[in-house]
């Protein structure tokens, strides 16, 4: 997020930040121009944590539209973020989704980041679970070693997790499954 803030800093992009609890998406938006001047920030906006029902949900699509952003940075957590991008992608009139999570914590100064040596050595999520365990230990204990398992089957063609993925229908026609008694030419 910060290294596309800065090599975009001045070029006309409008950035939304939509997430966090109150007063985060503003105090990042803050610390993010206070950073890169030429920065534009054209809104924020914090959810509330519940689900929404459906006026409050196309309020909040308008609010987005409306400002019309390049990029709309999205701070709601996993996978409610990932769940919610999807789900308003095509009614967003927004060319830029990026799911950043704990990006807005981290860069309003409300949480603190893992030392760099546990970030360059891929312990970020360690410090994390340390900092925040009853939140966050079965995201990264069970979740996490469940995607590493499914990863595994999916690359050794042991179960397929296409479902829902759009695919070149050629490319799935001609790639034998897995277990399938297959031929070169196939």
């Amino acid at each position: 997020m910060l290294e596309f803030c800065e090599k975009t800093a001045g070029r006309g992009y409008r950035h939304f930040f939509y997430g966090g609890e109150p007063g985060v998406p503003e105090r990042l938006a803050g610390s993010l121009k206070r950073r890169f001047p030429t920065m534009e920030v054209c809104g924020t906006f914090s959810p509330p944590f519940r689900s929404l029902d459906p006026e409050e949900d196309q309020e909040i699509v308008s609010m987005i539209s409306l400002a019309a952003p390049d990029v709309l940075w999205v701070g709601l957590g996993t996978p409610k973020q990932e769940r919610w991008m999807h789900e308003h992608r095509d009614k967003l009139h927004v060319p830029v989704l990026v799911s950043v999570g704990a990006a807005f914590d981290l860069l309003s100064g409300r949480r603190n980041q893992a030392p760099r040596w546990m970030r360059e050595h891929g312990l970020e999520w360690l410090f994390r679970l340390l900092q925040e365990p009853r939140r966050l230990w079965r995201r990264y204990l069970i979740d996490g070693t469940r995607f590493v398992v499914y990863l595994g089957l999916d690359s050794l063609r042991l179960k397929s997790f296409d479902a829902g993925r759009e695919t070149d229908k050629l490319s799935a026609q001609s790639m034998p499954r897995a277990g399938s008694q297959g031929t070169r030419d196939e």
